[in-house]
């Protein structure tokens, strides 16, 4: 794999089509972006109290020039796909939290476990200011149910990757929850372990951890099995606040306000590597002396080869995974959230003023040695390799110990 020195190129911007309203149930940041397991759509919560559920890919227009969508431009994209239309989904309070189901998993010959149960083969959660978390029909855009339980802010919500509808979400009420969607939402466990608002959890892929970031100096890694706490995380030196797993669920990573990003094997709790964001001159205004590199978020390429981080200091950094320093920079103001496309080529970014970006992003040929560790390490954990009979240096090889 060789790392790609392009700058990202901003392919498209997407702004709201509404006047901003000035009171206190409204706000414009957008604190979420999301895409759907299958790339078919995206979601954002562009302020207001308003999600929009986009059909993907945007017209080519768009994704050719800078844009601003407008409401009244919908019908026309409508005729233009067919049955996917834009949807605009009213929530009634501030959006902070989305996450798109995975796509259940069907056994040859019957339906899909969701539409079984009643619900829809894709759906999108959104966690809300005031606790609730409401549940949309994605193709439809109706609401599904409403899950109560959390005391505040609903902060961001992780989907199980296999398809179960087990929902996992966040919360400034210092719990996380996990709820049974196959089963009418019904509230499975609440986790308790943190003294801070909880920001951001993320289920790994193979559905065995969940690692859970508050205003803490230490993640908490939790099993997904028996929904008890693993072990905390510490290196950081001030609050993490966004966290990624790997897609062979291999590796995790971190983001600070310490302007780090630590990159762990969530098997044995050890650090492999320290990213540190350094200011650049040409993107900070050093008049400001205030956390000017404090990390927003941190997301992995889909191939697992690239990490993408949004910080204070107004940049999108693209890092390859072997290297110790960005191989690409984007200059962007106010970001607060970042997300790679399910098939790669570039990643969403949410901004403060209610804007959702759209960059270019490294687009690699794996290598055949990695595809063979990723596919190893989809089943294979830390402990299961260093167990097999094989040379020390292929040990290393796939427990990603050879940066």
């Amino acid at each position: 794999m060789k790392p790609s020195g392009e700058e990202p190129v901003l392919l498209a911007e997407l702004k709201p089509g509404r006047p901003q309203r000035y009171d206190w149930k409204s706000s414009c940041e957008t604190w979420s972006v999301a895409f759907s397991p299958d790339g078919a759509w995206f979601a954002w919560s562009q302020g207001h109290c308003v999600v929009k559920l986009i059909p993907w890919p945007l017209e080519e227009t768009e994704l050719c020039k800078t844009s601003e969508r407008k409401s009244r431009g919908s019908k026309a994209e409508a005729r233009s796909r067919g049955v996917a239309k834009e949807k605009t989904l009213e929530c009634g309070q501030i959006v902070w939290g989305l996450a798109f189901s995975a796509w259940p998993a069907a056994e040859a010959g019957e339906t899909d476990p969701a539409c079984a149960v009643g619900l829809p083969c894709l759906i999108l959660a959104t966690g809300l200011n005031d606790g609730q978390i409401k549940v949309w029909e994605v193709q439809t855009g109706h609401l599904l149910f409403s899950l109560l339980g959390h005391q505040d802010v609903v902060r961001d919500l992780s989907f199980a990757p296999n398809g179960s509808l087990i929902l996992v979400s966040a919360s400034r009420d210092k719990t996380l929850r996990v709820w049974d969607l196959s089963r009418d939402g019904r509230q499975v466990q609440v986790l308790s372990g943190h003294v801070q608002w909880v920001y951001c959890c993320s289920i790994s892929p193979d559905c065995s951890m969940l690692c859970s970031a508050a205003g803490e100096k230490s993640a908490l890694l939790w099993s997904m099995r028996s929904y008890t706490l693993i072990r905390r995380l510490e290196g950081h030196q001030s609050s993490v606040v966004s966290c990624d797993f790997s897609p062979d669920s291999a590796l995790l990573v971190t983001a600070s306000y310490d302007a780090c990003v630590i990159m762990w094997d969530p098997y044995t709790g050890e650090q492999l590597r320290t990213l540190r964001h350094v200011p650049l001159h040409s993107a900070v205004d050093y008049s400001s002396e205030v956390h000017t590199s404090s990390l927003r978020s941190v997301c992995f390429s889909p191939e697992g080869l690239y990490l993408a981080t949004v910080a204070d200091d107004r940049l999108l950094r693209i890092w390859a995974l072997e290297l110790r320093s960005p191989v690409a920079f984007a200059p962007m103001t106010n970001g607060l959230c970042c997300m790679y496309f399910p098939h790669g080529g570039f990643i969403a970014t949410g901004t403060r003023d209610g804007h959702v970006q759209f960059w270019t992003a490294p687009r690699v040929l794996s290598s055949l040695k990695h595809l063979c560790r990723k596919a190893l390490r989809t089943f294979l954990t830390t402990y299961q390799v260093l167990a097999l009979p094989i040379p020390r240096k292929l040990k290393e090889f796939l427990t990603y110990r050879t940066f």
